[in-house]
């Protein structure tokens, strides 16, 4: 028997795709929900059902509670996955799933409420016994307030919104004549994007390492970890690399960032599939961030490591299962990257690109996996986060993963809208970066638009020297269609489509 009658996916892109896969692997009927703007997109075409919220507006579709509750209703659906981004972190929403008689596939919205709140989760975190970064436990009531906070720390401070998230409601000040208009900034900010003024403050690390772990935990008092992703290649205080396991970390600092994160979740009696994110700093001292009350765009590398399906762990917990396996149960194997493709202008400031996809070749072979939810002919809508798909490598070790990694990256063709292809082709050829030597500043200090003429851009440089020969000769068969014995081969090649090798 079916662990749910049926579940309504409340989310769009990749992520539905995904659910919708876990969903028929568990035998469980699902329902898709999409916009106008998404009445043609991949999520919807692969759906057995599939109902209509509303208007491309986010407000009026995918953040529409009552329309999302209609559709379950009308739908015969028992419970809701709400994905990542929208209403997946919401607590009124989860709460108003459990009034209608649904099952809201996470946490409760009384634990939401207290981790999503960024100075809550800090005390909760404290108290569980784990390092937090020096600063305020509780809000900052006046400028004045944060100006003391920030002498006993010391600068560089970042004052933050209590509700913030994704880089928004956040400054990084670096002396006190700065703090004035700063807090009356980020206070502003937090107000209008959050509808919550308040604002506390913590040390600002330089150069850190972002490092989070993967947690489970169900109904039964069982709560263990799935180790640890690097997540320090970031633009805009966003993610869009993953890697697991974290590099040049050692066994025991490893153990105790991942000891730590389960006592945070099991102290705040958390259940489903979350991450505890901790900011590491040169010394190797590691300090909580915040907890992600959802399951994480970066989850399939933990998953290619421990061959663990989280999307359903999650179903089956919320099911009221037990997990099936325990902390000792759990192992990790080999190494996975994650890259982020995004329809945006690394040359622009990584600024959206929406469009029509004219060419799309995704790549395949050994070690590899795409999640997608886009497909040829189809437009990128302006609306929504403009992530397209997620492009998984994994090997018996890092150098492995990475070499496939570029392989799969040479192999990605993808034309219409501007993408970050050619950031990642350089990024894998990166000596830094291939060394495992990078913190949340990298981009920053590197630059996004790789260079397409120098040839460090190249993965080496007798492949750069093979494609300028090829490309050489090709030319001069061109010039000449009687040296190769008749007319000039028109097929498609490769060596004339720029597009394909340039930033590699």
């Amino acid at each position: 028997m079916p662990l749910f009658r049926k579940i309504l996916i409340a989310n769009r892109g990749e992520i539905a795709v995904r659910l919708l896969r876990a969903c028929r692997d568990l035998g469980i009927p699902a329902v898709m929900v999409y916009s106008d703007a998404d009445r043609a997109a991949r999520h919807v075409l692969m759906a057995d059902e599939a109902v209509r919220l509303g208007p491309a507006a986010a407000a009026e579709s995918y953040l529409n509670q009552a329309a999302i509750l209609d559709a379950a209703r009308r739908s015969g659906a028992d419970a809701i996955h709400p994905g990542y981004g929208f209403l997946a972190e919401n607590p009124g929403f989860a709460r108003a799933c459990r009034d209608a008689g649904l099952v809201f596939i996470g946490p409760s919205p009384e634990v939401m409420e207290r981790l999503g709140d960024k100075i809550a989760a800090r005390q909760a975190a404290a108290q569980a016994g784990a390092p937090v970064l020096p600063g305020a436990l509780e809000p900052l009531a006046s400028a004045s307030a944060a100006r003391a906070c920030a002498r006993q720390v010391g600068y560089p401070v970042l004052l933050k919104a209590a509700g913030g998230g994704g880089g928004k409601g956040m400054r990084r000040i670096a002396a006190e004549a700065e703090m004035e208009s700063a807090f009356a900034q980020v206070s502003g900010e937090a107000l209008a994007a959050f509808a919550d003024g308040r604002i506390y403050l913590e040390k600002a690390l330089v150069a850190p390492r972002h490092i989070e772990v993967q947690i489970l935990a169900d109904h039964h008092g069982h709560c263990l970890h799935l180790g640890e992703r690097e997540c320090s290649l970031q633009r805009r205080h966003q993610k869009i690399v993953e890697e697991t396991p974290a590099p040049k970390l050692d066994s025991e600092l490893r153990e105790n960032i991942c000891r730590a994160a389960v006592a945070i979740a099991a102290a705040a009696g958390y259940t489903s599939a979350g991450t505890i994110e901790f900011l590491l700093d040169a010394g190797g001292g590691f300090y909580f961030l915040e907890m992600n009350t959802r399951l994480q765009v970066e989850h399939p590398v933990t998953e290619m490591v421990s061959g663990r399906d989280l999307v359903e762990a999650q179903i089956r917990i919320a099911a009221g299962e037990p997990l099936a396996w325990r902390q000792s149960d759990w192992q990790s194997r080999g190494h996975a990257f994650e890259c982020r493709i995004y329809a945006e202008d690394p040359e622009n400031d990584f600024f959206p690109s929406p469009g029509r996809i004219t060419r799309l070749r995704a790549p395949s072979g050994p070690g590899l996996r795409e999640d997608s939810g886009i497909y040829e002919g189809w437009t990128v809508p302006l609306e929504y986060d403009p992530l397209l798909a997620k492009l998984i490598a994994w090997g018996e070790d890092r150098d492995q993963a990475g070499a496939r990694m570029r392989r799969a990256l040479a192999e990605y063709e993808l034309e219409g809208p501007k993408h970050n292809l050619a950031f990642f082709r350089r990024l894998f050829a990166e000596p830094e970066f291939l060394a495992g030597r990078y913190d949340t500043g990298y981009i920053a200090r590197h630059g996004a638009a790789p260079d397409a003429g120098d040839a460090a851009a190249w993965p080496n440089a007798e492949l750069a020297a093979v494609a300028a020969a090829l490309a050489a000769a090709e030319a001069a068969a061109e010039d000449n269609p009687d040296s190769t014995g008749g007319a000039a081969d028109n097929r498609p090649s490769p060596w004339r489509r720029a597009g394909f090798w340039t930033g590699c």
